[in-house]
């Protein structure tokens, strides 16, 4: 007897990959998850170049296949998930018109001529292909991380298709209820951590150590992340500057910002911080288990109000001590084990101390500390995954394959 294929579990991004931004980081790793709970899921995504020109991928433009090396290697994914890039030949997104843009040719051709008859749910950062999902009779699941002025379309977020809406600050779902959302539809999940990071790598630590620490320094204290004056990056290097004795590490953030911070640290002739650039996941675990402390030093201002910061949940679970400042989007954390210290925004002053004192109190453990690791586990991505689909009425839901 044939047995019928299952529809799949549809996440799309709609931009290329592999780049290091955090909410492709967040997208690839939340399809990864449900992929692990054991879904049917595809990544689809956009891809240019010369396959895009190939006549079988026009032809047959959805064709789940299995994960490249590369995106496992880059976002450290398993290769339960399977990817279906969807090609843009010239001239999509060469021109600046709606004609022409890949998101109009994935939501308004690929979606409803291609990937529709295998599909069984669709879930999205893209306003535009949670709309094609509703109106081809698809269940969808909408994420939204950031304020926008955008009117909700009523048909759209009213019909019963339209599962739930999820954003990672309080602060934005009650901007998106007054722009439209039904506030039964709207809940705030935060983001997580890729299951790698909970593992213990102590020879790759090691070889960090070996790596970063120099003058005799025998204390590291590392960010990942964006490099942005927001992000408190400028008032890092006022710490390192205060602190000599300790050396500084930030890792991530684009080309253009790593040359200008490092010119800057050069120009307040700031020796002991050292900027990697972009790294691995797969290398950054390492380097966050090589720390003596980890430091989350955002300043006050809107993005305060609503950043659920990826580097948090991965701290979290490198199970280094931790010190943030209060920013309102991290209030619910104050009172529980994973955060070491807190001091307030925009201090160089306060910073400094507070890094001092946890320092001197939280000698490094190869291990790492475990007090936390009950607390941590909640945030893994898989349990994100398994939270939306909660949400989702149980006759829409995926089947496991």
């Amino acid at each position: 007897m044939k047995t019928t294929a299952p529809k799949h579990y549809i996440y799309f991004i709609k931009e290329e990959i592999p780049k290091p931004q955090a909410h492709l980081v967040q997208s690839t790793n939340a399809a990864n998850a449900v992929a692990n709970l054991g879904y049917s899921t595809v990544l689809v995504y956009p891809t240019r170049g010369k396959s895009a020109f190939n006549p079988v991928n026009l032809i047959r433009p959805f064709r789940p296949r299995k994960i490249s090396e590369k995106l496992v290697e880059y976002y450290n994914l398993q290769d339960n998930l399977k990817v279906s890039p969807l090609p843009m030949p010239f001239p999509i997104d060469y021109f600046n018109t709606k004609l022409t843009s890949s998101n109009t040719l994935a939501s308004k051709y690929y979606f409803p001529f291609h990937i529709l008859p295998k599909t069984q749910i669709v879930h999205s950062r893209d306003w535009n292909f949670i709309k094609a999902a509703v109106k081809n009779g698809v269940p969808a699941i909408y994420e939204h991380h950031h304020h926008e002025d955008k009117i909700f379309v009523k048909e759209i977020v009213n019909n019963p298709l339209f599962q739930i809406a999820i954003t990672v600050a309080d602060t934005v779902r009650e901007s998106m209820i007054a722009n439209g959302m039904p506030r039964s539809k709207v809940i705030k999940l935060h983001n997580g951590y890729n299951r790698l990071f909970i593992e213990r790598h102590p020879e790759a630590a090691a070889e960090w150590r070996n790596k970063l620490l120099k003058n005799n320094r025998d204390k590291l204290v590392v960010y990942s992340g964006a490099l942005e004056k927001f992000k408190g990056i400028d008032i890092l290097i006022e710490v390192a500057k205060q602190l000599p004795q300790i050396q500084f590490v930030c890792a991530g953030g684009k080309d253009k910002r790593v040359n200008y911070y490092q010119q800057l640290a050069k120009q307040k002739q700031v020796e002991n911080i050292t900027f990697t650039g972009f790294i691995l996941q797969q290398e950054l675990v390492s380097l966050l288990q090589a720390a003596n402390v980890l430091v989350h030093p955002h300043c006050s201002g809107q993005a305060a109000t609503f950043t659920s910061p990826l580097k948090l949940f991965e701290y979290f679970a490198s199970k280094t001590p931790i010190v943030a400042t209060k920013i309102p989007s991290l209030t619910e954390f104050e009172n529980t084990k994973g955060v070491t210290a807190w001091c307030e925004p925009d201090s160089v002053a306060e910073l400094s101390q507070t890094l001092a004192m946890v320092l001197e109190n939280y000698p490094r453990k190869i291990e790492g500390y475990s007090e936390s690791i009950e607390f941590v586990k909640q945030f893994s991505w898989e349990k994100r995954a398994e939270k939306i689909l909660s949400y989702v009425d149980e006759s829409l839901r995926p089947i496991k394959s």
